[in-house]
């Protein structure tokens, strides 16, 4: 017989009793990983069976919101993401309900926190980023005093300890409201090598996360790239089989001096109607191609800008079609897809910002400039130092491109690994171009540095990552100056 207590337990359930715990069982596991691999609407199936089957098991609230985070991240489209934003906030409200005893309770909440900073920081609401990113620092500390083992809990906190003292000085006052968060590249990078570890030892769901994030802190604020390129291809990521992990590898080893490898696994990589569109990767194939100086480079940009929605990489794929019309010696053609560049896509990011900008000057590049250029990015370094061989920077008319020539030597001398030549065509850079609105002195002051910390001369490495901070080139200021401040927390 029903007491009076018994009918208030089953009217009380669905918050009190039922619906509060946090579980990763082997069926929210399975959702995971579904979503991790871009396989969304399977994810969303798997979901609602849990609903159904685990009404209990609030976990389901962290695996969709990687699913919408996955949707608008890739799409890029805005009225998804000010759609999903509500959901956003209920799905916060109701985990908030859930067993403060778990900790999953703390850390979901944070790391929901942290999908939508980015997402925040994608639309340009950067203040809305920066205090998403500080109350997730405030609940990922607190849960550490609760359970100082939870390991899902240091892989947040390493990159956001790694990256805070790292941010650019445009944006310092969004450090302002990062009141709770202090860190080194150090600190970060030993937080992630104790989560991997933990990871080689037992069944960490989050390791491949885990070896992208470390991979991205050696690559980017260690300024370690082999070190990246080893970890990326470890074995545990599966390009053949998830677009992000294919993403991962291409990425790093694009920057890492390994072109011919990135091609490889863009083209390998998963193609399904099953799979969330993920058109970036095109847009990736193509400009490893063009770096290698492929003739159907142009192929995958348009591919690019045909299946692409939003607003960023248009001018940049357009300036790289333009590009693959010069390098096939057809200038018309090259004047026709920059005047596009100049009408079409947004100008927020670098890349786009520097494309207009060469859209709006009117001037077509040096044809071997360029080639150098690509051939550099590519790691192709002999290449290009054979295409520039027996040229001098008194042969260029231009005096961008006279800068451009020292630069562009220094640059292919120092991946040659001809550091002393190396410095001597910087140093030139740097006296001439220090007051020019171009990017090259800049880089090159942080390109010194970068050396002189491989020398352990911490001292000169200094000297030359603050002058790279105290030039404010017209293109790539944030990036550079990201990578300098990364440097001076590397050389106290």
């Amino acid at each position: 017989m029903l007491t009076i207590g018994c009918v208030l337990c089953l009217f009380l359930a669905p918050d009190d009793v039922f619906a509060s715990r946090f579980e990763y069982t082997q069926q929210a596991k399975e959702a995971y990983r579904k979503a991790t691999s871009l396989r969304l609407f399977e994810a969303t199936n798997t979901l609602a069976q849990m609903r159904s089957q685990d009404p209990g098991n609030l976990i389901v609230y962290h695996i969709e919101d990687y699913v919408d985070f996955f949707q608008v991240y890739l799409s890029d489209d805005e009225a998804l993401y000010n759609r999903l934003k509500k959901k956003r906030d209920a799905r916060l409200e109701i985990v908030a309900r859930g067993d403060k005893r778990s900790p999953y309770y703390l850390y979901v909440q944070a790391d929901i926190r942290l999908h939508w900073a980015l997402l925040r920081l994608r639309f340009g609401e950067y203040l809305g980023a920066f205090s998403e990113v500080n109350k997730a620092h405030k609940l990922l500390q607190k849960n550490r005093e609760l359970f100082p083992d939870f390991m899902p809990n240091l892989k947040n906190l390493g990159i956001l300890h790694a990256m805070v003292g790292t941010i650019p000085d445009n944006y310092q006052w969004g450090v302002k409201l990062l009141s709770s968060l202090k860190g080194s590249i150090a600190q970060g990078k030993r937080e992630l090598e104790t989560v991997l570890a933990y990871a080689k030892n037992n069944d960490f769901l989050f390791e491949e996360e885990t070896i992208a994030l470390y991979s991205f802190l050696l690559l980017h604020l260690d300024n370690d790239k082999e070190g990246a390129w080893k970890v990326i291809r470890s074995g545990k990521l599966r390009p053949q089989s998830n677009p992000l992990h294919c993403f991962a590898i291409a990425n790093i080893a694009m920057r890492a001096g390994y072109n011919d490898a990135a091609i490889r696994a863009l083209e390998l990589r998963p193609r399904s109607r099953t799979l969330q569109p993920f058109p970036y990767l095109d847009y990736m194939q193509g400009l490893a191609k063009l770096r290698r100086l492929d003739g159907n480079a142009g192929l995958h940009f348009h591919k690019y800008l045909n299946t692409y929605k939003g607003k960023f990489f248009i001018k940049e794929s357009h300036q790289k079609l333009a590009w693959c019309e010069l390098l096939q010696n057809r200038p018309d053609g090259y004047l026709k897809f920059m005047k596009t560049c100049a009408e079409k896509g947004g100008a927020i990011a670098g890349g786009d910002k520097s494309a207009l900008r060469e859209a709006e000057a009117g001037k077509v590049p040096n044809v071997v400039l360029l080639k150098a250029r690509l051939l550099f990015d590519g790691g192709y370094y002999q290449k290009a130092l054979d295409l520039l061989r027996g040229r001098n920077a008194n042969m260029f008319a231009e005096k961008r491109e006279r800068l451009e020539f020292t630069y562009r030597m220094g640059r292919i001398l120092h991946g040659l690994k001809k550091d002393a030549e190396a410095l001597v065509f910087y140093q030139l850079t740097i006296t001439e171009g220090k007051t020019d609105p171009s990017f090259f002195a800049c880089n090159a002051a942080l390109q010194i540095g970068l050396i002189f910390e491989a020398r352990h001369d911490n001292a000169k490495a200094r000297q030359y990552y603050q002058l790279c901070l105290s030039l404010h080139p017209d293109e790539h200021e944030t990036a550079l100056h990201q990578q300098a401040k990364a440097g001076m927390g590397r050389v106290k």
